[in-house]
């Protein structure tokens, strides 16, 4: 399988990867380092669209709390305050390569099949005008994800790569891949570099969901693989700390985990 081919590629990107663990205050070197790497392969020919999680957690940095607060209506508060300084640095990172970001916030009735056609064409049209869109849940009215904290935006990235017609999906998280068990706890556990067919025994290795491992972490990127893949999508997870693995998935180099779709297997 050569990952170098795949054209319209989403990368969706976790909180990890976008603030500092201690503080949940932007992680300013990364993210610059983040946005040149997805902007010079957006120069390369690339079609980037970029599901970007962050605005709960950089909003309640930017209201000087010490934590994410635990009720909805101040998480809503946060996620309206965090996405306009999520937008306003991708905005400003991104336009000092000279290419201009454009902001979908969703939820998922808008993704219903008597609406998504809307969506499509929006992306449609800002790909075809080398706009980089950028995708996240409106968490502000959509609080079924404040509320239930699955970490569906691994959910929102899959949708989003079905029906934007991507043809690879790539989830960067704080994780290397998908480990044969729980890494925290075994020293002895092993990436699994391809998967090609999410089993019952693949879906135990990344947790269940009640578990500390599972819950909103490889669980639900399993979740979205397998919608990835159903549509004949690739998905590839890479350690987000890390945004040169990036080019290593395009250089068909061995970092993170491939769940390989059905149809591109040889």
């Amino acid at each position: 399988m050569d990952l170098s081919k795949k054209k319209r590629v989403v990368v969706k990107i976790g909180t990890s990867t976008l603030t500092h663990h201690k503080t949940g205050r932007l992680n300013i070197r990364r993210v610059e380092k983040l946005v040149k790497i997805l902007a010079d392969l957006q120069n390369e020919g690339k079609e980037i669209i970029l599901v970007s999680s962050g605005a709960v957690g950089l909003g309640a940095g930017k209201l000087g709390l010490a934590e994410k607060p635990k009720d909805t209506p101040s998480k809503q508060a946060c996620a309206a305050v965090g996405q306009c300084e999520l937008m306003y640095m991708y905005d400003k990172l991104f336009g000092e390569y000279g290419l201009t970001v454009a902001q979908l916030l969703l939820t998922k009735f808008v993704l219903m099949e008597d609406r998504k056609r809307n969506v499509q064409n929006a992306l449609t049209r800002l790909i075809q005008s080398n706009v980089i869109p950028i995708v996240n849940e409106n968490d502000t009215v959509a609080i079924d994800e404040l509320e239930l904290e699955m970490g569906e935006n691994d959910s929102l990235a899959a949708n989003v790569a079905v029906i934007s017609g991507a043809e690879l999906l790539i989830i960067m998280s704080d994780i290397d891949g998908l480990f044969d068990k729980d890494p925290k706890k075994n020293d002895d556990a092993l990436l699994i570099p391809v998967v090609e067919e999410i089993t019952e025994d693949i879906v135990a290795s990344a947790g269940g969901a009640g578990s500390a491992f599972g819950s909103g972490g490889m669980a639900t990127k399993i979740k979205a693989a397998k919608i990835a893949n159903d549509a004949g999508i690739d998905l590839v997870i890479i350690n987000g700390r890390h945004p040169d693995n990036l080019y290593g998935v395009f250089e068909n180099k061995p970092v993170g985990t491939i769940f390989q779709a059905a149809t591109t297997q040889a």
